[in-house]
């Protein structure tokens, strides 16, 4: 995967990134049940697949704690 993709990715949205990531689980899941059935032309494509699935998770995550931060922040700063 090419660095300006992966920058891409990061500059996505919260609910662009959860498609993302649900479109390609979906594949994962298909590409799996072909290795099982028949012959795959790339296996380390399953590797690949993998990988920008967890890294789409990463960003996911990240955002989650920022919104987090932030509710936390406004929070503390409307008690005082």
């Amino acid at each position: 995967m090419a660095k300006s993709e992966k920058k891409k990715d990061k500059e996505l949205s919260y609910n662009e990134l959860v498609a993302k990531r649900d479109e390609l689980k979906r594949k994962y899941m298909d590409f799996r049940f072909q290795a099982v059935v028949g012959h795959v032309e790339n296996p380390v494509q399953k590797r690949t697949m993998r990988r920008e699935i967890a890294r789409l998770n990463t960003f996911i995550h990240q955002q989650d704690l920022e919104k987090f931060r932030k509710a936390a922040l406004e929070s503390i700063a409307a008690k005082n």
